[in-house]
């Protein structure tokens, strides 16, 4: 049984989004909630709530009993819209910045005995 949680349109490049996605792919919910709270990056604070949701949805709807037993299958970070600026620069012209964005999917699953 799988449960899904899903975050979009987030404001973190998914390049940096990845970085903390890999450290917990695989992990059960309790390693991976540790290792979320201490790593020092804007995007473990952000896939911490969406962890904490995916777990939420598994009680609610799936009806889980022991959710320590989860483990986190699959996490996947896409890129989404990119939001294009310009800034002034010398002699008149101008520089594009672009401003990432990222969709963040969790996936949880029992493990097989």
């Amino acid at each position: 049984m799988e449960t899904k949680a899903t975050l979009r349109f987030v404001r973190t490049s998914p390049r940096k989004a990845r970085l903390v996605a890999n450290l917990i792919r695989e992990k059960n919910i309790g390693k991976a909630l540790n290792v979320l709270h201490f790593t020092n990056k804007l995007a473990a604070r952000i896939i911490e709530k969406l962890l904490k949701s995916a777990i939420a949805n598994a009680q609610e709807n799936q009806k889980v009993d022991d959710v320590d037993s989860l483990i986190v299958s699959n996490i996947t970070v896409n890129e989404g819209p990119t939001w294009k600026r310009s800034m002034p620069r010398a002699r008149g012209s101008a520089d594009t910045i672009f401003k990432r964005t990222s969709h963040i999917t969790v996936v949880l699953k029992e493990p097989k005995d």
